[in-house]
């Protein structure tokens, strides 16, 4: 997948043109690694694209559509084929944009390397359980236009984005029908399932698996700011029934990687919340900057790495070039047994841990 080597200055962002990033390039067996979600091949890590479309959190501009499409050719460029969004995904009206983004910066890769360059990139879409989904049609309905704003004939992995279970458990019964009826129709060759705790997570495995349908993925937020008993559970949970977690966050929204401080913050919601919990966290930066130092690598790298390590699929978010050839770095060597336990030792020691996704249910 060698894209063509055009000219690319500062303010020149050609989207196939970076031919100064060569030297991310990973080796060619770190190409072909792959994990199996039920009968997808992925990459060991993913990319999450939440910050595509999303101005209020993260300052998305339309400007910035250019430099999405090199982050997202250097990805697959690098091995990395997993891509994870949601059809809420985007502010006002702009909602959907990331799943638009993707079908566009899809078919913008095909054009420039011709047909079926495209085969091996799996989209991992989530539904959200608006109230006003109440029945599977309706369901299934959200799948075919997601399909629609991204222009692909089968999503990779259909996922209900949260459960309802908690405030309306009559609607609970339908998404999942909704679940079964997308997979039965082709329109997703996988399902999955985002913000299921333990006791949700066992009831719908076991509901799909009546219908003839595999669960094959369970997404929660998890890193070593949430390694809390829910997610220590749904892990465990997850290895006995072959199921594959998937770790969102596994940043903590950008607090592990170092790169902010009680006194600098980063603007908007996200500022609010770190000046909560950063002043908590010195044992376990300490960690992560001292094996970084010794591995000559970065924190956000140790602390993704810390998720590969957990068999999981971190799904860091990327917005631009600098994340990306940084998240990169994540890939291709392990922590040992011992740096495993230092960081979550230094974890544990950390009085402040994320705050939990309010859907998230038992």
């Amino acid at each position: 997948m060698a894209l063509s080597a055009l000219s690319l200055g500062p303010s020149n962002l050609n989207p196939f043109s970076y031919s100064i990033f060569k030297s991310l390039k990973l080796p060619p067996f770190l190409q072909t690694q792959k994990v199996k979600i039920g009968p997808l091949s992925v990459s060991p890590m993913g990319f999450g694209t939440w910050a595509w479309g999303n101005q209020l959190l993260w300052g998305y501009q339309e400007s910035m559509d250019n430099e999405l499409q090199q982050v997202f050719n250097i990805a697959l460029e690098n091995g990395v084929n997993l891509f994870d969004t949601a059809d809420s995904y985007g502010t006002g009206s702009l909602n959907g944009q990331s799943e638009k983004l993707l079908g566009r910066f899809i078919r913008n890769f095909q054009e420039q390397k011709g047909s079926g360059s495209d085969s091996d990139i799996v989209i991992a879409t989530k539904f959200a359980a608006y109230p006003w989904r109440l029945t599977p049609g309706q369901f299934v309905n959200a799948c075919r236009a997601s399909l629609e704003r991204m222009q692909i004939e089968q999503i990779g992995i259909g996922q209900l984005h949260w459960s309802t279970a908690n405030y309306a458990p009559f609607q609970e019964l339908a998404l999942w029908d909704g679940l079964v009826t997308m997979y039965d129709k082709g329109l997703v060759k996988a399902v999955g399932v985002s913000n299921y705790g333990p006791k949700q997570l066992l009831k719908i495995h076991d509901y799909l698996k009546k219908c003839g349908v595999p669960l094959c993925s369970a997404q929660v937020q998890f890193s070593l700011l949430s390694m809390g008993e829910d997610q220590l559970e749904i892990k465990s949970i997850c290895d006995s029934l072959g199921i594959q977690l998937i770790a969102y966050s596994p940043l903590g929204l950008g607090m592990l990687t170092g790169k902010y401080s009680p006194s600098t913050l980063p603007t908007g919601p996200r500022g609010l919340l770190f000046k909560q919990i950063l002043p908590g966290l010195d044992p376990l930066l300490s960690s992560l900057r001292d094996i970084a130092n010794k591995r000559r690598k970065t924190m956000s790298q140790v602390a993704i790495n810390w998720c590969i390590c957990k068999d999981t699929i971190p799904i860091p978010g990327v917005k631009t070039i600098k994340q990306v050839k940084e998240n990169l770095g994540a890939l291709g060597w392990r922590l040992s047994s011992e740096e495993v336990l230092q960081l979550e030792y230094a974890a544990q020691e950390s009085p402040r841990k994320m705050i939990q996704n309010i859907f998230l249910t038992r």
